[in-house]
């Protein structure tokens, strides 16, 4: 299959569903308002690449590198960023939901999740080694054998996290969010 590679464009209002984007490698491209909603974006590159205001909800990311690319007020439901390339894999997400979404065994480490809605996603084996959760919603999230070693979920809320089956040295919280790390022992905190 022909590979393409295109830099420094920005694609407006287009519903990939309908006219699937091209195979390839897109660089410093901005995507503002497109449907990528159960498009196929297998074994394509974004290298620092902007996402706006966009639509992946059950878009296929087997083998798809995302490396520097930043997603902003995007609805990403049901995303499996586990099976993305994992060489380079470096995004940022702001104002987004990720529901549903799964970085199984990912390694990103240092990643910026601003203002996000992190429900029911799994971070089992997950590797977020000094990243920033800013007022995440972790309803329903599941950490199991996670890294978050040196992580800031400060302002974030709703998570439940194990301390005896994850790894959560040096990380940073609120003294609000302290329930979220005892609720397997089902105590009241006053």
């Amino acid at each position: 299959m022909e590979q393409t590679f295109t830099e420094n464009r920005i694609y407006e209002k287009i519903d990939f569903k309908e006219s699937p984007l091209l195979k390839g490698e897109y660089e410093n491209c901005i995507f503002k308002q497109c449907d990528f909603s159960g498009a196929d974006l297998s074994s394509t590159r974004f290298v620092d690449c902007r996402f706006l205001g966009c639509n992946l909800s059950l878009a296929k990311l087997n083998k798809t590198a995302f490396r520097v690319v930043h997603f902003e007020e995007c609805k990403m439901l049901g995303l499996n960023f586990s099976v993305c390339n994992d060489f380079g894999l470096s995004f940022s997400f702001t104002n987004c939901s990720l529901n549903h979404s799964s970085f199984y065994k990912t390694k990103i480490k240092k990643t910026l999740f601003t203002n996000l809605k992190l429900q029911e996603v799994d971070f089992t084996e997950c590797d977020l080694t000094a990243s920033v959760f800013e007022s995440c919603d972790f309803s329903g999230a599941v950490f199991d054998r996670t890294t978050i070693e040196k992580a800031d979920l400060r302002t974030s809320f709703n998570y439940s996290i194990d301390p005896e089956i994850n790894r959560i040295k040096k990380a940073k919280f609120s003294a609000a969010g302290i329930a979220g790390l005892l609720n397997k022992y089902d105590i009241v905190i006053e």
